[in-house]
C-alpha cells in the first residue's frame, strides 16, 4: 500500500494531482487527550479505481512537511472532496491556517439530494458505490505505529469509495440545478471564523437552568478561564474541571482557597496552584461585569407558550415540503428556526432566506399569517390557500 513518510514523496504525489479535476480527502486524528486535535493520518486519492491513485500520508513521520498538501489545497483548479468535513477543516485551519478550496462535502450534497439527515459515509458507500466497509478498525488508536494492514485498508476505503460518491452526487446536483444550494451551505465551513473558539463565548456550551444574574456572571467567567487554561495547556477542558464542578462553583462562588477546598466536585489538582488561583480570580471578575455583559437566561425567558400548536403545524409543513423537494428536513430548517418563526413577530432565521425560503420559509410565514391551511389526503399533506 502507498504509505508516504517523507516530504519528497508527498510533493511528487501532490504534483500528480495538480491537473486532475478533483481529489478525495479524509483524516484520522485523536483529541481525547488534547484540546486541539492531533492529526495522525491524511488519506488522499485522485480519480481512479480501487487503491490506484490513493495514498496514506503519515503525518507523524519524522521530518515530514505537509506544505505540498497545503499547496494542493490552495490549487483552485482541483476540487477537494470530503465527507462531513467540519472537523477535518478545523484541523487544517488551526494547524496551518489553510482551508481547502474549492471544496465539496458529500454529506451536505447527499442531504440536498434526498439521502436523509446527516447521512453517514457507510450508508453512501452502500447505496451509491454498492460496496461494504470493514468496520473493525473504526475505533483504533491512530497515533500508534506501525499501522496495521487492517488500519491501512480501512483508511484507504475512506477516500477510494468517496470518488464514486462525489461523481454521482455532483452529477445529480447538476441535473437538478441545486449546486447553488450546496455552495450556500458550505459557505459556513469555508469561513475561518467557524473554527475560532473564543474563551469569552465558552459559557454557551454549558447547560444550566439558573436565571440568577450572579450565578450567570460567575458561570461566564469560570467558563472563560477554563477555556483559556485548556487552550494554553492543550488539554481537554474537562481536565481543568468538569461542567458539574463549574456549576457548583458558580453557585457557591468561593472567595478563598479554604472555601474552594469545600467543593465536592472539584478535582484535587484544581484546588491548588494556577487552577485554584484562576478560579478565584474568575469569580472575583464576575462581580465587575455590567448588566449587558451578563448572559441572558436561556430558559424561562418569558417566551410565549401559546404558539406550540403553530410549532407543530410548522413541523408538519416542513416534513411535507422536504419530502416533496427530496431534501433533508434538518438542512431546510432547524428546531430553533421553527421555534423562532412560531414565537417571534419578525424572525431572522436561515429558513427564511435563499433557497430555504423558496422551499419552506415563504409557506411557513403564510401559514403563520393564516393565509394557507394544511390538508391531509391519506399520507399526503397538501397546502390549501385560504380566502
Amino acid at each position: 500500500m502507498n504509505l508516504i513518510e517523507d516530504t519528497a514523496s508527498l510533493a511528487e504525489f501532490c504534483q500528480t494531482c495538480a491537473d486532475v479535476p478533483y481529489v478525495t480527502v479524509d483524516t484520522e486524528f485523536l483529541r481525547e487527550r488534547t484540546y486541539y486535535a492531533q492529526l495522525c493520518l491524511v488519506q488522499l486519492a485522485r480519480p481512479g479505481k480501487g487503491n490506484d491513485g490513493a495514498v496514506l500520508i503519515d503525518t507523524l513521520a519524522d521530518g515530514l512537511s505537509l506544505e505540498p498538501l497545503y499547496e494542493l489545497f490552495r490549487n483552485r483548479n482541483v476540487v477537494k472532496v470530503f465527507h462531513a468535513a467540519r472537523q477535518d477543516l478545523e484541523i487544517f485551519q488551526v494547524n496551518a491556517g489553510v482551508i481547502p478550496q474549492p471544496f465539496f462535502d458529500t454529506q451536505v450534497a447527499a442531504m440536498v439530494c434526498g439521502y436523509g439527515d446527516q447521512v453517514g459515509y457507510e450508508t453512501l458507500v452502500r447505496q451509491i458505490a454498492a460496496a461494504k466497509i470493514d468496520k473493525s478498525s473504526r475505533f483504533t488508536d491512530w497515533s500508534r505505529r506501525p499501522l496495521t494492514d487492517a488500519q491501512k485498508t480501512y483508511a484507504l476505503a475512506d477516500v477510494t469509495h468517496l470518488r464514486r460518491i462525489y461523481e454521482v452526487l455532483a452529477a445529480g446536483l447538476k441535473k437538478s440545478g441545486r449546486a447553488a444550494w450546496v455552495e450556500e451551505e458550505l459557505a459556513v465551513l469555508l469561513d475561518p471564523e467557524t473554527y475560532r473558539t473564543e474563551p469569552a463565548d465558552a459559557w454557551m456550551r454549558v447547560k444550566t437552568r439558573s436565571n440568577s444574574p450572579k450565578f450567570l456572571a460567575a458561570m461566564k467567567e469560570l467558563a472563560r478561564f477554563r477555556e483559556t487554561m485548556a487552550q494554553v495547556r492543550n488539554v481537554p477542558r474537562n481536565r481543568i474541571f468538569k461542567d458539574d464542578a463549574l456549576l457548583e462553583l458558580a453557585a457557591a462562588r468561593p472567595a478563598t482557597l479554604e472555601d474552594l477546598g469545600k467543593s465536592r466536585l472539584l478535582l484535587r489538582d484544581a484546588r491548588k496552584g494556577d487552577i485554584a488561583e484562576g478560579i478565584l480570580a474568575a469569580i472575583s471578575a464576575a462581580k465587575d461585569l455590567t448588566p449587558s455583559e451578563i448572559p441572558e437566561p436561556r430558559e424561562g425567558n418569558g417566551r410565549k407558550s401559546g404558539s406550540e400548536a403553530l410549532g407543530d403545524l410548522l413541523r408538519v409543513l416542513l416534513k411535507a415540503r422536504s419530502d416533496s423537494e427530496g431534501v433533508a428536513q434538518r438542512l431546510v430548517a432547524s428546531a430553533a428556526d421553527l421555534d423562532l418563526i412560531a414565537n417571534e413577530d419578525l424572525p431572522d432565521v436561515p429558513a427564511l432566506h435563499g433557497w430555504r425560503n423558496e422551499v419552506f420559509g415563504r409557506d411557513a410565514m403564510r401559514l403563520k399569517r393564516g393565509e394557507i391551511a394544511l390538508s391531509a389526503n391519506g399520507s399526503e399533506v397538501r397546502v390549501v390557500p385560504l380566502a
